[in-house]
């Protein structure tokens, strides 16, 4: 009899409110990392006056990665025995989707992204450079959240122009035209990272990926998947944390456990400024209300004080 998966806890789902994303480095064994780069295909070498695109293209419509319909159950996209099957088995995996999406997750979509390096520009006359900065659900305003797993198979260097995302931007919705401009944002991080590693981001984290100035070609494959059923408490709740006084604000003496529910969901991204940061704390305490099934729940009273005498 198998054991069930090892669900997230509160304080990771917490986080994960809060941040929009939860990292998970070397976690992926490397038998099923060399065996998804073999699936995967390696980049033709680049030939002078080669277009770069239909080469990429082309890569991608002769791998061993299947093509899969929107709204497939997740359990049954990939075959058994592959490399992203195999992956998506890992306990922890299953464990982490099982807490953020409930059970019998449906897939939306993935894609093998695919970063050249200088030498494949040289040969075809482009030029590389980074992707820019965007939000891929700026069209959904929903309180329900999708899923994107990327995964890294191989080790990534800061050269390699790893994904930049930034931590807390999932639930301000914007425009990404407008959002474009933005390169460089305090707080935002880049993946350099051991080969293995997953991040499990909220759908509407901004993050865009960097220029390769490596002499390697990058890969970044990226799972979308969304809920079938209910979020509602599906992570560990074990132990159940009472419900806490609310905390004394801006006037403190006494420090807080850093641990707790609320003390992370009132953590600020270096991004924040003192005034309409404050919409994020709101944002927060609404997604985790609806997370954890409880509609009175607040930190530090900011829900509290804009429902009273509504």
């Amino acid at each position: 009899m198998s054991q069930a998966p090892p669900l997230l806890t509160s304080a990771q789902m917490a986080t994960f409110v809060a941040r929009g994303f939860l990292r998970f480095d070397g976690v992926v064994p490397q038998d099923i990392n060399d065996q998804f780069l073999a699936e995967a295909g390696e980049m033709p070498p680049p030939t002078a006056g080669q277009r770069l695109l239909p080469l990429y293209m082309r890569a991608l419509a002769e791998n061993r990665i299947p093509e899969v319909s929107a709204g497939t159950p997740l359990a049954q996209t990939y075959p058994a025995g592959s490399a992203l099957a195999r992956l998506l088995g890992l306990p922890l995996v299953q464990g982490a989707i099982q807490s953020l999406l409930g059970d019998d997750p449906v897939f939306d979509h993935h894609f093998l992204h695919v970063t050249f390096p200088p030498a494949y520009y040289e040969a075809t006359g482009g030029q590389g450079v980074s992707q820019h900065t965007h939000q891929d659900s700026t069209i959904d305003p929903r309180q329900v959240f999708d899923v994107q797993v990327m995964y890294y198979p191989h080790a990534v260097t800061r050269p390699m122009g790893g994904t930049r995302f930034v931590p807390g931007t999932h639930l301000r919705k914007v425009s990404e035209v407008a959002l474009g401009r933005y390169q460089n944002i305090r707080g935002q991080q880049h993946m350099v990272c051991e080969a293995g590693t997953l991040l499990f981001l909220h759908h509407g984290i901004w993050h865009g990926g960097g220029v390769n100035l490596s002499d390697r070609t990058r890969y970044m494959f990226k799972i979308r998947m969304q809920a079938s059923g209910s979020q509602v408490r599906r992570w560990n709740v074990e132990p159940v944390e009472p419900r806490a006084p609310q905390r004394p604000i801006f006037y403190v003496k006494t420090p807080s456990d850093p641990e707790s529910v609320a003390a992370i969901l009132m953590t600020p991204e270096p991004w924040f400024e003192q005034d309409t940061g404050r919409l994020e704390f709101v944002n927060r305490v609404k997604l985790w209300r609806y997370l954890s099934g409880d509609p009175q729940f607040d930190a530090d009273y900011w829900m509290t004080r804009l429902e009273a005498g509504a």
